[in-house]
């Protein structure tokens, strides 16, 4: 197909399907056809390839995509290829003939798109194909280009190399693209890329249609993981850990509960991790337990959780690895996990940093957000220099986050148990962190505790009315209130002034704080903790098993089944049909069969069509082929090639 003479609009409708761009995808479009540099921030999901591929298509010449990964080419050529876009990945895992077909093409003009990667794009073959003759680059587009950045999180020395293309193309233009980038990084993508004076476009960093949880990690946190993926029965996930250890033995232990899951990190061979990532992309495993090598760049739309067992480094490693649910916009869960042992396990790791202050700084940011009191979704749009805007709905039935969900929690009196961390504090002579004051105030006899005679002390375990996670929330609290504050590398804890004369004066304190029943402070007004996990816990419908294993006997979870009732009106995972039984009809139809295609034509289902596309037709039930356009998502290439099986299954009876 031709798109040289098209509007945007024209090539967004006919090649891809759709009737509007959304977010900041016009303007731009608009900056890169006009031939001006770009800098573009858009949340991952809100369609950044388009804002190449329309205007590639355009493009008398070729485009040029950097990408740092190969499954993210795979995915974004396969589609492409698969609404009639000539497009090409050129990397060491094309073999050589295939490697020549594809350079031939783009020299006689026959491809519009080139996927590289960084590493690639400097290799002789690469340079002479660029400086060929016959070949025009009229777009270089660097995807994931906070990658460039050292303030960045995920810094890679290849992308710097990018920039030397900027003097040997001068007439091309260069678009950069990312999800995250605060203000440093964006200075840095655009000084260390040179580019051009370029107009720097920065979309809403706020996923609306996921929904934000953190919770305090129980001693048997795998109950807390099965209870998000029963809430999500027969959808895909992906459950991040912080070691290769803990991947395996998560997905030891859902296996062994019948889940279908499979397990990807670095400790894995290239062939097995490359058909773990196979199997989940193409819905033929429904969980993938994984470090944080995997994701980034996979364009699986219909991720509807994301679990982390453990804490992120930072919000920016956060932001990303959330932003893998729900590219299709439909409603999607993000559940994070943390325990102080998290803090204590990344720290050790800055050791081996070159810039401790620097990885100290985000991964405060990190703890903020997981322990703060105020809407999760305020605090991570703050963190980018977003203003929230108060829109907190994930679909049509659930709030943005766990803490708007839950609803103010009631202050209480907890004098006592601050007066005893306060003065406990005080007693060890404020040169410790809360994870050491807090192990005296529960009577432990550690060796550090006994070397330094602190279990002679009178705040030595005084204070068991709470466990230890409660005791940490408690020191977050009191440092919203300013009474505590943290201090240097080791984050020692400190009174202020405010501290001291409340604990001079024996003044009340009234926090927002659940006691549990039972203890000497406890009251009536939501007596259970409302972050404990009882009364956060939250089930789904009986099961959880996408591929259930008769071999293996039915977990305590799925016995339970809906005799547990959830504390939260869960979201819709599919979208409400209500009582059209011809549209839930053809629906599933649709579904037997796009896995069906998929399989034969050996790509993963969403290269078909996705779910939001599925859906439409399920509600508009087209009849006729010029009633197939349409439908969201369906271009001219898949209505011509998929068009009459599509309306023999509507049609069907």
């Amino acid at each position: 197909m031709d798109f040289t003479n098209k509007t945007p609009e024209e090539v967004l409708k006919s090649a891809f399907g759709y009737d509007s761009f959304r977010l900041l995808q016009k303007d731009i479009i608009s900056n890169v056809l006009a031939g001006k540099d770009t800098l573009a921030i858009m949340p991952t999901g809100g369609g950044k390839s388009l804002c190449y591929q329309i205007p590639a298509l355009i493009f008398e010449g070729l485009t040029v995509v950097v990408s740092p990964l190969i499954s993210l080419m795979q995915d974004q050529v396969s589609s492409l290829n698969a609404a009639g876009i000539n497009a090409v990945f050129l990397n060491s895992t094309v073999e050589w003939e295939d490697y020549k077909d594809s350079m031939n093409s783009i020299r006689r003009g026959e491809t519009k798109i080139v996927y590289v990667a960084p590493e690639t794009l400097v290799t002789p073959k690469i340079n002479d194909l660029l400086h060929d003759s016959r070949v025009t680059v009229s777009c270089i587009t660097i995807d994931e280009a906070h990658c460039v950045s050292e303030w960045g999180h995920d810094f890679r020395p290849d992308y710097l190399e990018i920039s030397s293309l900027r003097s040997q193309f001068k007439s091309a233009v260069f678009l950069a693209l990312t999800a995250t980038a605060t203000r440093s990084v964006r200075e840095d993508i655009i000084k260390n890329l040179k580019l051009k004076n370029p107009a720097v476009l920065v979309s809403s960093f706020d996923r609306p249609n996921i929904f934000l949880d953190v919770r305090q990690k129980n001693r048997n946190a795998l109950d807390q993981v099965v209870d998000c993926i029963r809430r999500h029965w027969d959808e895909s996930g992906i459950i991040y850990c912080f070691s290769k250890r803990q991947v395996d033995e998560l997905t030891e232990k859902l296996d062994r509960l019948g889940y279908s899951v499979l397990n990807y990190h670095a400790g894995l061979t290239d062939e097995v991790r490359a058909d773990h990532q196979t199997k989940f992309i193409r819905d033929q495993v429904q969980i993938m337990v994984a470090t944080l090598a995997f994701g980034m760049g996979i364009d699986k739309p219909n991720v509807r959780f994301v679990i982390h067992y453990d804490m992120p480094k930072s919000l920016e490693q956060y932001y990303q690895e959330i932003g893998r649910a729900g590219r299709d916009g439909l409603a999607s869960e993000a559940l994070l996990l943390y325990s102080a042992g998290d803090i204590h396990k990344i720290r050790y790791f800055f050791e081996e940093a070159s810039d401790k202050a620097r990885c100290e700084t985000l991964l405060q940011g990190m703890i903020s957000y997981a322990t703060g009191r105020t809407c999760r979704r305020k605090l991570l749009l703050s963190y980018f220099g977003e203003d929230f805007t108060g829109k907190n709905q994930v679909g049509t039935t659930r709030h943005c986050c766990d803490l708007c969900e839950m609803g103010p929690i009631p202050e209480i009196d907890m004098t006592i148990p601050c007066q005893k961390l306060m003065s406990c504090i005080i007693r060890t002579n404020s040169r410790f962190g809360a994870a050491y004051v807090i192990e005296v105030l529960l009577g432990s006899r550690s060796k550090r505790i006994l070397d330094n005679g602190h279990n002679m002390l009178s705040t030595w375990g005084i204070g068991r009315e709470l466990d230890k996670n409660q005791w940490h929330e408690l020191v977050n609290l009191l440092i919203e209130k300013n009474f505590i504050t943290k201090y240097g590398d080791y984050n020692i804890l400190l009174l202020t002034n405010d501290g001291l004369a409340a604990l001079k004066n024996r003044d009340k304190i009234m926090l927002p704080f659940n006691m549990p029943k039972g203890s000497e402070n406890s009251t009536d007004l939501h007596a259970e903790s409302a972050f404990s996990p009882k009364s956060r816990a939250s089930v789904g419908s009986a099961g959880g098993l996408m591929f259930p294993k008769p071999e293996k006997q039915k977990s305590k979870w799925s016995q339970a089944g809906n005799e547990q009732k959830a504390s939260f009106v869960l979201h819709k995972k599919e979208v409400d049909f209500g009582d059209d039984e011809e549209a839930k009809r053809i629906q599933s139809d649709l579904k037997k069969w796009r896995k069906r295609k998929a399989e034969e034509l050996n790509v993963p289902p969403y290269i078909i069509f996705g779910d939001k596309t599925m859906n439409d037709i399920a509600l508009k039930k087209p009849r006729t082929t010029d009633e197939l356009y349409d439908v969201n998502g369906l271009g001219e290439k898949k209505v011509e090639k998929f068009g009459k099986e599509i309306l023999k299954i509507v049609g069907e009876e």
